[in-house]
């Protein structure tokens, strides 16, 4: 599966951005989807993930300001992002896995397939 994710940019603090992720060249229903940041100097940490049974889970610290949500139609994951804070800058990932229905996986090696990150610039 190819996952190509445009979007991304800069945004003021307590401001909201959207990014979507679209899969291409297998069937987008058989893959976990999980969006990941990374900071420079720091290590590619989760920040939520959706199973194909459409169970979502997110951080802790962005509970209550990011929803990650699949549109199986459109082959594509959202990432909404609200109440941006400048600790929110990073550099963000989408992955998927080749998962059970019910897999919910929340570890980095999981992932099989990364689309190309977009920045995420959160500054006033």
């Amino acid at each position: 599966v190819q996952l190509q994710a445009p979007g991304g940019g800069m945004v003021q603090p307590g401001g909201s951005l959207r990014l979507s992720c679209t899969a291409s060249g297998s069937i987008f229903q058989h893959y976990a989807m999980g969006w990941f940041r990374q900071v420079p100097g720091k290590e590619r940490q989760l920040v939520a993930v959706i199973s194909r049974a459409d169970f979502a889970y997110v951080v802790e610290s962005v509970k209550g300001r990011f929803t990650i949500s699949r549109d199986n139609a459109q082959n594509t994951v959202y990432l909404q992002m609200n109440t941006l804070k400048p600790e929110d800058t990073a550099v963000y990932y989408c992955a998927a896995k080749d998962s059970t229905y019910y897999d919910t996986p929340t570890s980095l090696g999981e992932y099989g397939y990364w689309g190309q990150g977009t920045l995420v610039t959160v500054s006033s």
